[in-house]
């Protein structure tokens, strides 16, 4: 053994210098990581993004009423109801009358917020919620 140079350690591989090939297939790599780490990003933000607006029923309002609200305020562009559970009982109707307002303007969100006014004593305001709301 020369002065200055490592022992040789059986097992070890040596580490492969970086080529032209291994090179680009790296650069490869990380672009394909990059391309699904902003795709995921775009998802998320997505997710993040949705607001909705929640209808609340005076007491004693009936299910058949609060689905008459739904249907009458169903109209307004950009904010439509959102889909009722599968499973309807008079309770969860009256606490999933909800309209997405993700894609709505602040006009179309006072048209919809006008609307729902008509129906007063049965709405006695709504609430309005976006993702950043559900946190445990």
């Amino acid at each position: 053994m020369r002065s200055g140079e490592w022992p040789r350690v059986s097992g070890v591989r040596a580490r492969q210098p970086i080529t032209k090939r291994n090179g680009v297939a790296l650069c490869a790599a990380a672009a394909v990581v990059a391309v699904l780490a902003l795709t995921g990003c775009a998802k998320m933000d997505a997710a993040l993004a949705q607001q909705w607006m929640v209808v609340n029923f005076g007491p004693g309002t009936s299910a058949a009423t609060a689905l008459q609200v739904r249907a009458a305020c169903s109209h307004i562009e950009n904010a439509p109801p959102l889909a009722l559970p599968a499973q309807r009982s008079a309770a969860t109707v009256m606490y999933d009358i909800r309209f997405d307002t993700t894609k709505a303007s602040p006009a179309n969100v006072a048209e919809l917020q006008s609307c729902l006014e008509k129906f007063a004593p049965a709405v006695q305001g709504v609430t309005l919620q976006d993702t950043a709301d559900q946190g445990s």
